[in-house]
């Protein structure tokens, strides 16, 4: 039977990721069930959803009757065989770990009908390798929501290799369906976003590597001269390191080790050190009261063009996906608009720039270091000499 607006939709892991999600359905008038491995986590989810739920009606984003409605809907309650029973889908959003989401899916696979969808919410692992433990692979599918999923608007639709074209349809119409704005991504390592957003930390992370400029100067520079809301080291703290590094590694690692993808050490060793970020009270910057951090140094920012560098990256980053054909030029600029809040697509970014001028300052990098790390894009090669526009 198809998805459709009135589809029971099933929610496994409720913590934070999965909370929002089973929030999201229910919001759209989906009777949802909220299932956890763990004996107390489904309470406490119900609890911060409802928590949410009226901080929604004190600020006016919801009468007390919708919300309501929408708790009423969700059914929090422990992970079980027969628990997503009559669920139309069964979204997945548990910890990152192949071996148990590929154990997980078989044995869900045995406790709903035939024609339910399972989606999972991974941000970097194969869609692919997760539905190759199941008798039916081509009903497995990535629905990738970005974290808080109740405001985020990106999600990104990610069929395996063996998916049904049917059921990516469906998957994608019930997502839009929630308000939510959906890309269509290959099955491939960070899918759009985790994959495009690599250089914005690891090249700031290697332009202080290189004593180029400290960590209040860059972030500095990425929001005062780009105007991105959040600088690459105040949103790694944000994320936290123990996650930031992980997505980082994986995509490394799942690319072959590509030099473009490789972690640093600089964040390795405050991961070693348990300094998360904001979630630990320090990171590479202190929240644990005062403690006033260093001025930016504007001049440095400015004259060693730390801005340029890491925007060029970016920029080659995202032509590549488009030569790679891991989505249209077109849904990869929305992606990172809506999915990470870019200031504006980094294709149209480098069409405003000049493809030209881009590709000068890769080309220059790749004299510098002698690295593959800054190698330019086919596809940006092909706009500077075809003289066409990088956004398509």
């Amino acid at each position: 039977m198809p998805l459709t607006s009135s589809s029971r939709i099933g929610v496994l892991g409720a913590g934070a990721m999965g909370s929002g999600i089973a929030q999201v359905a229910a919001t759209a008038g989906h009777d949802v069930v909220l299932a956890d491995a763990s004996p107390d986590a489904p309470a406490k989810a119900l609890a911060a959803i409802e928590k949410a739920l009226t901080r929604d009606v004190e600020k006016g984003r919801a009468t007390k009757a919708a919300a309501d409605a929408t708790l009423r809907r969700i059914h929090a309650l422990p992970a079980s065989p027969d628990a997503f029973a009559g669920c139309g889908m069964v979204i997945e959003a548990i910890v990152e770990d192949l071996a148990i989401k590929q154990a997980v899916f078989a044995s869900i696979e045995h406790s709903v009908t035939d024609d339910c969808v399972l989606a999972t919410n991974t941000s970097s692992l194969s869609i692919a390798a997760i539905a190759s433990g199941c008798a039916r692979p081509e009903r497995v599918i990535g629905v990738h929501f970005f974290n808080p999923a109740t405001i985020m608007p990106l999600v990104e639709i990610v069929p395996g290799v063996a998916t049904s074209p049917d059921i990516a349809q469906e998957a994608r119409a019930l997502v839009d369906g929630w308000g939510k704005t959906t890309v269509l991504a290959a099955d491939t390592p960070g899918f759009i976003v985790n994959r495009v957003a690599r250089p914005f930390y690891g090249e700031a992370l290697r332009i202080l590597e290189e004593g180029i400029a400290d960590v209040v100067t860059i972030d500095w520079a990425m929001c005062e001269l780009g105007g991105f809301r959040m600088g690459p080291f105040k949103l790694m703290d944000f994320i936290g390191h123990d996650i930031n590094y992980t997505v980082t590694r994986s995509v490394w690692e799942a690319l072959y080790f590509d030099p473009r993808f490789r972690p640093s050490i600089v964040q390795k060793r405050l991961l070693d050190a348990g300094r998360l970020g904001r979630k630990s009270g320090v990171g590479f910057y202190d929240y644990r009261g005062g403690v006033k951090p260093p001025e930016a140094t504007r001049d440095a920012a400015l004259g060693n063009g730390i801005f340029m560098r890491v925007l060029a990256m970016l920029v080659n980053e995202a032509a590549d996906a488009v030569h790679l054909r891991i989505a249209t030029a077109a849904e990869i600029d929305l992606a990172m608009t809506k999915g990470v809040n870019y200031p504006q697509g980094l294709l149209a970014w480098g069409d405003a720039l000049g493809a030209g001028r881009v590709l000068e300052r890769i080309d220059a990098l790749q004299r510098e270091y002698g690295e593959d790390r800054y190698r330019a894009s086919p596809y940006l090669r092909r706009a500077v000499r075809d003289g066409t526009p990088l956004s398509g």
